[in-house]
């Protein structure tokens, strides 16, 4: 045994024995102690940033993309924010023990099926320090203790993050093993990967070579959580004001996350009116443009658009970078999207109730948007409290992950001395 698989086991049987006690636990003691954990991550700030902007040293240093610089950032504001969404998780109702079905059968059996905790859980996740703590909350919450392995851009913050919370959860007189962090190079992420049967399920969050990997290399039940390249359609029925801003507001209220736009498509009929606006506004807020010989014929003067390949259309870029492109008509905007999209987000812009329709039955996709910002596809816009992923996958679990999803049922079944003939 590696030394690595060794520490993976010692950390899953500690997880193991924490569920256990999580699972006995009522909504009134984890929302107390949910808000408990807030209490101290807020309390925490000072020392949490202190240790980001230790991260945020070395990536700067190291040549880290603008777009991953991001997502590692945490500042007072946005550590507030990771706090409020373990208040937020706390208000929502507890998914464990509710009964999903249930009836008498005519031998006078009662049969239920009834949401339970999966067990333990463990992540593997890159540059989102935030991750940390949605991740151990919703944990929390659906009785479930969580093994961590955040990427090592992040390591300071991680570390500062969980110490915070195992010292909050010793406060509250509950197992400090319900989240662990587990350190260590590419064997340790090997080890939890197959530690089936002390793991019960694994969630990626990450690019697409890190997801990719995962789900390829996993003896460990996998979640695939979504590679984001989402598209916004401006349909020839769309009205081109809203269209604006919602393409806008899909690419740069913040680039660097899976729900951000990476591809507009804009129906031939209405390209001449609304494309040099949009070009110019994309431009103007820094979005680097890449696009279809029509898109570079109808941009304004001034406005760079670099000759779009394939390889653009397939991108997730992360970043302020975006791949145009004028489509005949719905059906081809459809058709691009099935070649190039990844199953996350897909948003049409129109005004026509059929075209709207065709779209959403159509596209196959996670989430389908009508006149709205592919920004909306999480679980805190869904209402769901903080997120702990957006699976691209059918099975189990599709779009933002949350509660429910990090449960599972059996079936409790209540005779009266039945058997079988």
């Amino acid at each position: 045994m590696s030394d690595s698989t060794a520490v993976v086991r010692e950390l899953a049987q500690r997880a193991r024995t924490a569920s256990r006690h999580l699972a006995l636990l009522t909504r009134a003691d984890k929302d107390a102690a949910l808000l408990a954990l807030a209490d101290a991550v807020d309390a925490a700030t000072d020392q949490v940033v202190t240790a980001n902007a230790e991260d945020l040293q070395r990536g700067r240093a190291g040549g880290m993309a603008t777009g991953l610089l991001d997502r590692l950032t945490l500042d007072a504001d946005r550590v507030a924010a990771v706090a409020q969404a373990l208040r937020d998780v706390a208000a929502l109702p507890d998914p464990v023990g509710e009964v999903v079905r249930g009836s008498t059968l005519a031998n006078g059996l009662q049969i239920r099926q009834v949401r339970v905790p999966m067990g333990v859980v463990g992540m593997i996740y890159e540059a989102r320090p935030n991750v940390t703590v949605d991740a151990a909350g919703l944990g929390l919450k659906s009785g479930n203790a969580m093994i961590l392995r955040g990427g090592s851009a992040a390591a300071s913050t991680n570390r500062a993050l969980v110490d915070t919370l195992r010292s909050a959860l010793t406060a509250q007189r509950l197992p400090q093993d319900a989240v662990q962090l587990l350190e260590g190079g590419h064997d340790a992420v090997t080890a939890l990967m197959t530690a089936r049967g002390l793991v019960d399920l694994l969630i990626p969050r990450g690019g697409a070579g890190l997801i990719r990997a995962i789900v390829m290399e996993s003896t460990v039940p996998v979640i695939e959580t979504g590679v984001g390249n989402c598209h916004v359609y401006v349909d020839s029925a769309a009205d081109l004001g809203k269209a604006l801003a919602i393409t806008v507001n899909s690419k740069t209220h913040r680039p660097s996350v899976c729900n951000s736009a990476e591809s507009l498509l804009v129906h031939r009929d209405i390209a001449a009116d609304f494309l040099p606006k949009a070009l110019a506004e994309l431009a103007g807020a820094g979005v680097a443009l890449h696009g279809d010989p029509v898109t570079a014929q109808l941009a304004p003067e001034g406005v760079e658009v670099h000759p779009a390949t394939d390889e653009d259309f397939d991108a997730e870029y992360l970043d302020l970078e975006m791949s145009v492109a004028v489509v005949d008509d719905i059906d081809a905007a459809m058709e691009h999207v099935r070649r190039h999209g990844s199953g996350h987000t897909e948003a049409i812009v129109t005004e026509n109730r059929a075209a709207a329709r065709r779209w959403t039955a159509e596209v196959d996709a996670a989430a389908v948007m009508v006149n709205a910002s592919t920004r909306f596809t999480d679980g805190g816009e869904f209402g769901f409290g903080a997120e702990i992923g957006i699976s691209t996958q059918k099975l189990h679990a599709r779009g933002p992950m949350a509660l429910p999803e990090l449960t599972t049922t059996k079936w409790v079944v209540e005779g009266d001395g039945q058997v079988r003939g």
